[in-house]
């Protein structure tokens, strides 16, 4: 497989890259894509066939689960069986941005993606180039970066066509992402939310969204 880059503007990607991308999702394909942290891995998050190439491409077991990333709030709610008042609140604070979020995962959501206990992970990345894609697709689509089980994940277009060339078919090539500390994860199912892992947003941040 040959695998094309497109480079595309951080800010305000050029909507044929973007129908480009869209098109291969729709086909069932695996892109990697930029986010405000890493390079990610996108595929059709609805779908197992897709969810599974992704997996394939990472060298990766399925029974980790798999975060969804999402363009807006309706999403999320798709994706599962009930959204507390306590996560609306913290989507409201903190989405797009680096938090994830799980919570209880409506039938839709395919056996890859769940992780344990039946739930979903769902963030909405604070890109334009992630959330240009998303929007266009209309659906929610992978978010796990962009490299093989346990190497490094990438900031640059360059780092994945070194990892993933011949395994995937397009890069969107945005530029250096920033790196850094991943998302925080909250498990919202829970009464009152608690943190699963500690990132970007602290748990004083989290506590005080929810005061």
């Amino acid at each position: 497989m040959r695998t094309e880059v497109l480079v595309v503007d951080p800010q305000q990607p050029a909507p044929e890259a973007i129908a480009r991308a869209v098109a291969l999702l729709r086909a069932g394909e695996v892109i990697a894509y930029p986010t405000e942290t890493v390079y990610g891995l996108g595929a059709d998050g609805l779908s197992e066939a897709a969810v599974r190439k992704v997996l394939e491409a990472k060298d990766r077991p399925a029974e980790k689960g798999i975060i969804l990333a999402v363009a807006d709030a309706g999403q999320v709610a798709s994706l599962v069986t009930r959204l507390p008042p306590t996560a609306q609140r913290l989507i409201e604070r903190f989405f797009p941005g680096p938090l994830t979020l799980v919570l209880p995962a409506a039938e839709v959501v395919p056996p890859s993606v769940r992780g344990p206990g039946e739930t979903v992970a769902v963030r909405m990345p604070a890109h334009p180039v992630a959330l240009a894609l998303i929007r266009a697709f209309g659906r929610p689509i992978t978010s796990t970066s962009a490299n093989p089980s346990g190497a490094p994940p990438p900031r640059t277009a360059e780092e994945v066509l070194a990892w993933l060339g011949g395994r995937i078919p397009l890069i969107l090539d945005a530029g250096a992402t920033p790196g850094g500390v991943p998302s925080t994860v909250v498990d919202a199912a829970s009464d009152p939310p608690r943190v699963l892992r500690a990132g970007a947003i602290s748990e004083e941040r989290v506590r005080r969204a929810l005061a």
